[in-house]
Formats: structure tokens, sequence, C-alpha cells
């Protein structure tokens, strides 16, 4: 029977995990943590717990008989720059604590499953922006795009130097209506349909014709359940595997809103984050996970723009 910890469960991808295993594995195999004292999305068994605390970490792992960690607990790309140092010591330190319980518990014939979360912003201003391949020139330019790169090659170390069994995606941007925006340089892809559905003027912090990845959470999710599901010879890609979604820019993505919500307006007012979404790819080259564990997208930009002003209005009219 698998026992599963997530890290970070209050968090965008966190919150969404949780509930999609716990329908797979069963709520009492899910063991659902964050920093925050708070269960934010009702976990159906949650404690607090900071990835940066090795020692509390083992115990819980030990004491559950955990079988597979799903770490998620990181600062991300606009916020990070705010706070690079804390950024760094997170998003590195929280991966290096799994990657080393993972090593002892192997050692110890307890293996354990890691999946790690890496992101587009790995790549940087001379990565081929279209059609990005799976190796490619990486040299990014955020801290969180260089902590990206580093736990990508700590994972790919930790698997080839002591077998440790860790699986990774490099996201696109991610859109969910479930979680409010994190911090990230894609998170306008969330914010513009809660403006849309408010009534109000968006204003956008990238201009309007940044293209970039995305990728709708169910697919997310999916991708995720996938990867880890998969017979680890067909894992061939130890570092992070690259997932394509959908490809839009913001006037792009504004036009089909609009098409719904026929008064939307938006203006661009571009700040700090046009320099980093400039440097990351406009399309990913998926093809060597289709060909290792059969990925496939399913959701394009028209069912994502109906599925999210359906279900935030739902939520705005609940709320009300």
């Amino acid at each position: 029977m698998e026992r599963i910890l997530v890290i970070g469960a209050n968090g965008q991808i966190g919150s969404e995990l949780v509930e999609a295993l716990s329908n797979k594995y069963g709520v009492n195999n899910v063991f659902a943590t964050d920093i925050s004292p708070k269960n934010l999305y009702g976990a159906a068994q949650y404690q607090v717990l900071n990835v940066l605390d090795e020692e509390a970490l083992a115990q819980l792992i030990s004491s559950q008989d955990i079988t597979q960690v799903y770490q998620l607990a990181a600062m991300l790309s606009a916020t990070g720059e705010q706070a690079p140092l804390k950024a760094w010591k997170l998003n590195m330190d929280g991966l290096l604590n799994i990657l080393e319980i993972a090593r002892e518990r192997k050692e110890l014939g307890k293996p354990l499953k890691v999946f790690w979360p890496s992101s587009i912003a790995a790549f940087g201003p001379n990565t081929p922006q279209e059609a990005t391949p799976q190796l490619t020139v990486m040299d990014p330019t955020s801290i969180y795009g260089i902590s990206k790169l580093a736990g990508e090659r700590l994972c790919e170390y930790y698997h080839l130097k002591y077998g440790v069994d860790v699986r990774s995606i490099r996201y696109p941007g991610i859109i969910s209506y479930k979680s409010p925006p994190g911090g990230g340089t894609t998170d306008y892809a969330i914010a513009i349909f809660h403006a849309a559905l408010r009534g109000e003027r968006y204003e956008c912090f990238l201009g309007p014709k940044t293209t970039l990845p995305m990728i709708y959470m169910p697919d997310a999710i999916r991708a995720t359940l996938e990867l880890m599901d998969a017979p680890a010879e067909q894992v061939k890609v130890r570092s992070s595997y690259n997932v394509a979604g959908v490809s839009f820019s913001p006037e792009e993505l504004a036009a089909a809103i609009k098409a719904r919500v026929p008064h939307f307006a938006i203006a661009y007012k571009p700040d700090s984050r046009q320099g980093i979404a400039d440097t990351w790819p406009k399309s990913l080259d998926d093809s060597a996970a289709r060909a290792d564990w059969g990925w496939q997208a399913r959701i394009g930009v028209d069912a994502i723009v109906a599925d999210m002003l359906a279900n935030i209005d739902a939520r705005v009219s609940e709320a009300a």
C-alpha cells in the first residue's frame, strides 16, 4: 500500500494534488503538510511541517512508513527576486533534505519514490524559444530558475550515484481556479479571470505579445500522476521532463475571455516580471515525455477559458 506525503500542500499544485492522491489511494494514506498551521483546503490528514527541518521530516516519513514524497514547497519566480537568499535556501535545502532521506532509506531497504517539480524558469535567454528541446542550453536569470536548474542536476546525481527513484516535470505556467495567484511570472493568466468576473479592467504586468507555455491544472495533475505511475525503466530522464500544454499571449487570452465577457477590458503595464518572461520559452518540445511514458495534453485554450469563467463565477456567487 502506498503511503503519500505532500509537502507544500497549501500551494497551487499541492492543494489539488492532495485531492487527486486521496481519491487514488484513500484519504488515510495521504498526509498533507505545510509550514502554515491553517489547513486551507480541508485535507483529511494535515499537519505543520517545515521542509528545512530535516529531523522532523525524517521522523514523519519513518513513523508513517511513507513510500512517496511530493516536495512542492518553494518560493516562486517573482517573490524569489524580492528575497533571493531565502528563496535559494528553501528551494535547494528542501530538496536536498528529501534526497538525503531517500538515499538513507534506500540503504535500509525502504525505498522512497520522490517527485520534485522543476519549471520553464530553468531555461534562459540563450535557450531556443520555439519548441524548446528536452536537452538544450539552460542559463536561467532568476534565483528561482537557477535553483530549479541546480535542483535538476541534484535529482539526476542522486539517481545515478545512489539509485534514488526521483522524478520531475518542468511545469509550464499552471492555470487553476481553485487557488489564488502565488507570485509567479505566469500568474497573470489566473488573475485576469478574477478581474473579468469582477467587471474590472485588468492591468497586465506582461506585454500583450508575450507568448508563454501554459497548462491547465487537470492536465498538470494527470501528468504528475502518470509520471509517478510509470515503471522505473520507462523513466529515462532523471533531471526533469518537458511537458507541454498550450501556448498563448496575454492578448490572445484576453480575446478569448472577451468573446465570453464582452465588456472585459485590459491594459498593459509590464513590470520586472517582463524581464523574466522574456528569457523563457514560447513553446516546449515534450516528445521525450510522450515517448517514455505516453504523455498527451488534452485541454486547449477555449476549454480553459470556459471552465475558468464558469468555476470562478460559481465560487464568487457562493462567497457572496
